[in-house]
């Protein structure tokens, strides 16, 4: 990827012209490019024959929070670069919360001159209405967001709904039907609507949430906080997050080999008999013993400890 551009070159996108110089965030801003690129090339977000003269369009949905922003970034670059043939709109969706900055993201879209939609549906009150006080609303938020959201997709002609989900929330969501949906599942950096006409897709699905965090500092974005969602105390999800946090500190580096494990799945080495035919399997007639085979491995757990001890010697 050639170098990052300077922000006194008019030719770079508005919204990158104010990106800080330092070497520091240079090298941010590249992981982050490459990062996605490598996400949108091996879940093949891009249709096979997606060029300049024939570009899908994405619709990149914005909430105004840290992750939507930094997923406009860097869309918006990898586009300017030649490196994504495609034509994006920009969408926020103002669910008509009490005190909603309703200004900010047509402000911000305006004086960057980012192409945009601003829907207004007013799924506060239905979610109040429907979810008592106590109980958290994020399910129900979520289904209604994203039927709106399809549904202006299509109006404009969109192939796919863009979301800012990162690493971290992928993490989350695994461990969240782990512990509480008794299944090993979480969010696909790539899928398919019930209704099969629109793509969802996640190109920052291999950022690290720390990393977003500091590109949206670094760029002073205007974040808008979540007063509905966000505020409610006790979310299963929150307790997640800390745990993984609490993880990381403990062992820079534990979150990137847990996701990495995402992609590294063995039927085999699970539960799961409609993924594995477990019923069916049985030792080879005249087999020999050291025959090469789907043969049970060693712990990773016991590997470490293993490698840990050797090294102490």
């Amino acid at each position: 990827m050639n170098d990052i551009a300077d922000s006194t070159d008019m030719d770079v996108p508005a919204l990158l012209r104010n990106a800080p110089s330092s070497v520091e965030f240079k090298k941010l801003r590249k992981r982050l490019l490459r990062q996605a690129r490598e996400a949108i090339g091996d879940f093949g977000m891009l249709p096979a024959d997606a060029s300049q003269d024939n570009k899908p369009k994405w619709l990149v949905c914005l909430s105004g929070g840290k992750d939507s922003y930094t997923l406009l970034a860097v869309l918006i670059e990898l586009k300017w670069r030649g490196l994504l043939p495609v034509d994006l709109v920009a969408c926020n969706l103002d669910q008509a919360q009490p005190g909603f900055p309703a200004h900010i993201l047509p402000q911000f879209f305006e004086e960057n001159g980012i192409e945009h939609i601003i829907v207004r549906e007013d799924t506060y009150s239905i979610v109040t209405d429907k979810i008592p006080a106590h109980r958290t609303y994020c399910s129900l938020c979520s289904r209604l967001r994203r039927g709106i959201l399809y549904r202006v997709a299509r109006e404009q002609g969109c192939e796919a709904i863009v979301l800012g989900h990162h690493r971290d929330d992928i993490l989350e969501t695994f461990f969240m039907n782990l512990f509480h949906g008794g299944r090993l599942a979480s969010m696909p950096p790539k899928l398919i609507n019930n209704e099969g006409d629109l793509l969802v897709l996640r190109p920052l699905a291999y950022a690290a949430e720390s990393d977003i965090e500091k590109f949206s500092n670094g760029m002073r974005f205007p974040i808008i906080p979540c007063n509905l969602c966000g505020s409610q105390d006790g979310l299963q999800r929150e307790e997640v997050k800390r745990m993984l946090q609490g993880w990381e500190k403990a062992n820079p580096g534990r979150l990137g080999v847990m996701a990495r494990a995402l992609g590294h799945t063995r039927p085999s080495h699970l539960l799961d008999r409609s993924l594995y035919d477990f019923v069916n399997l049985r030792p080879a007639e005249g087999s020999s013993a050291g025959a090469s085979g789907d043969a049970e491995e060693p712990c990773g757990a016991s590997l470490a400890m293993t490698a840990k001890l050797f090294a102490a010697e």
